[in-house]
């Protein structure tokens, strides 16, 4: 059964549902970051948002929409960290039992956060194991419900009301944004965003933004096909945005929307970091920071623009922050 691909009208749906309890995160704007980069950034902070990353929004909006008695033997989902809490957090307001499966080198913060958060959290070796295969194990034992970290139209339309927030905002501000930029780890952030922009302002164009050694968004928008990293892909300090390749649903809805994808390297996501606790006095986690990249390096040039950036999750590891804030 081919999957209905979810459209702006989800996104509305979605908005209504997830009103009162996620929380609505301001656009903001620097003056120390328009200069610095010579056009007008509009920057819409999910570091705010409940659990500290965007994630919140889609996890909400699948678990509110469980039948009655569907989530008897609980939720069942995989993610290195923001997700993860996004779902434990939707599912201890809903009161629905949640197992998440985490990598072992996750940050310590975010299996701690997950575990407080009332999860039954399951550890896994990212080398040797396949998170998606111990996932679906459990939910057979359990007969419980996978919740996607991306690859879902709910969960899609979910990370989409963020980018609906900063259409309308951006209009009561009187502003035409000539681009939004957001970051990619299996796309659906990037995927709800197409949607809502594209709806609202056809014409501002969606740029993706990923690691370098993670950039298949990248190579799979420029050649018209998925294609993976590869077990080869160097390491990167973005561990939010190591999805091996772009979500099956998330490139149908990204391949013909979205205006291609650009890549920053962790020097330059780590200099984005501390650009932002220092000027704007944020604390924004690697994977959360590469839009703010892509723009400082010019990686997508933005003088007499006016654009949108989304930092999209805050949960920094404490020691990395720290190396990174004292330049070390």
């Amino acid at each position: 059964m081919k999957t209905r691909l979810p459209e702006a009208a989800d996104i509305r749906a979605a908005a209504a549902r997830i009103a009162g309890v996620a929380v609505r995160t301001p656009l903001l704007e620097f003056p120390a970051l328009n200069a610095r980069v010579g056009g007008r950034v509009f920057v819409k902070p999910e570091v705010l948002q409940r659990t500290g990353s965007f994630k919140f929004r889609g996890a909400y909006n699948r678990l509110s929409q469980l039948a009655p008695g569907e989530a008897s033997g609980g939720v069942v989902a995989w993610s290195s960290g923001n997700h993860a809490q996004g779902v434990a957090a939707a599912a201890k307001l809903l009161g629905v039992p949640a197992v998440i499966v985490m990598p072992f080198d996750a940050p310590p913060i975010k299996i701690a956060r997950t575990r407080g958060l009332g999860a039954e959290v399951v550890l896994y070796d990212r080398l040797k194991d396949i998170r998606e295969e111990i996932g679906r194990r459990i939910a057979a034992e359990r007969a419980a419900v996978i919740v996607p970290p991306y690859d879902d139209p709910d969960i899609i339309a979910g990370q989409g009301t963020a980018a609906l927030e900063i259409a309308e905002d951006a209009s009561r501000l009187g502003v035409a944004l000539d681009a939004v930029l957001v970051p990619a780890g299996g796309g659906g952030l990037a995927a709800g965003t197409a949607l809502a922009i594209g709806a609202a302002m056809p014409d501002a164009k969606v740029w993706c933004v990923e690691p370098r050694a993670f950039d298949d968004h990248a190579r799979s928008l420029k050649g018209g096909t998925r294609v993976s990293n590869g077990a080869a892909a160097e390491p990167s300090i973005c561990d939010a945005l190591m999805a091996p390749m772009p979500g099956e649903i998330t490139f149908a809805i990204n391949a013909p929307r979205l205006a291609g994808g650009l890549a920053v390297t962790d020097a330059e996501i780590e200099a984005a970091m501390l650009f932002a606790f220092e000027e704007m006095k944020l604390v924004v986690e690697p994977g959360g920071a590469v839009a703010l990249a892509a723009i400082l390096t010019g990686e997508l040039d933005v003088r007499d623009a006016a654009v949108a950036i989304v930092l999209s999750g805050g949960n920094a590891d404490p020691a990395l922050f720290a190396r990174v804030i004292a330049g070390a």
